[in-house]
């Protein structure tokens, strides 16, 4: 099924997509829900990000083909970094320029993964049962914030301004990584082209060495990392990434 969140007529609502349309549910998307008997066209309706998160963790340096191609070595354990929740964006959402920072800011096209349910030092074994599905992701860096202060790298500034957290534009409960491969259009022109199966850590191993370090909550996204092809972008552009099973997410930056 592929949930999405919505607005329309000043509310917000959430449903299952179904084609052009989608099938409002009432209740909570990840508890008690059921379909309200009302369906309404995608073209009246403004996206949202298709679900709230109380966190969103990042990862570096997962997958191989970037880390041969970087000399990076293989990491021993998940690396990775916090965005504030308020930089999530949402499938057609612009994305603007940070009025703070007038540097490269950079692309990245990666998978990202839903929790469902509370994870509290899970096994891998069990980690699927908290994964309530998949959606597509643009993880946005301020590349020259990184380590403009040799003291003290600014990931949480770099990756964290209004808008650096696009997802969308559902969440897909039936997809499996393993199969499928991840591309990037920027401005129309295919910049990534990966397979997801090439991460160190896939989804579950993620969800639950995280789950060792913090407690993962329903609504909780991890952005998986992304592979080669990274570049920075100019204002006005339109960054496309896709993922066959779960869909395309389409924002303009600047």
């Amino acid at each position: 099924m592929q949930w999405m969140r919505f607005r329309h007529g000043g509310e917000e609502g959430f449903g299952v997509r179904d084609g052009d349309s989608v099938q409002v549910h009432r209740g909570d998307l990840f508890g008690s829900h059921a379909p309200t008997g009302q369906t309404l066209p995608l073209a009246g309706l403004a996206w949202l990000p298709p679900c709230r998160p109380g966190q969103i963790i990042g990862l570096w340096n997962n997958f191989r083909a970037a880390a041969e191609k970087n000399g990076w070595a293989t990491p021993a354990e998940p690396l990775y970094f916090l965005k504030s929740p308020h930089s999530a964006s949402a499938h057609g959402q612009a994305i603007a320029v940070p009025a703070s920072y007038d540097g490269r800011v950079a692309f990245e096209g990666e998978l990202v993964v839903v929790v469902g349910r509370q994870a509290r030092a899970v096994s891998v074994a069990d980690a699927p049962a908290h994964i309530f599905g998949y959606s597509c992701g643009n993880d946005l860096t301020a590349l020259e914030l990184l380590h403009r202060d040799t003291s003290f790298p600014q990931w949480t500034r770099a990756k964290s301004f209004d808008g650096f957290a696009a997802f969308g534009p559902v969440i897909e409960t039936d997809f499996d990584p393993a199969a499928a491969t991840l591309r990037t259009l920027v401005g129309g022109r295919e910049r990534q082209h990966y397979a997801l199966a090439d991460m160190f850590f896939p989804p579950a191993e993620l969800v639950s060495r995280l789950s060792h370090d913090m407690t993962l909550m329903p609504g909780d996204v991890i952005f998986c990392g992304t592979s080669l092809g990274v570049l920075p972008m100019k204002p006005g552009t339109t960054v496309e990434v896709v993922v066959d099973g779960i869909g395309s997410l389409v924002n303009t930056y600047g």
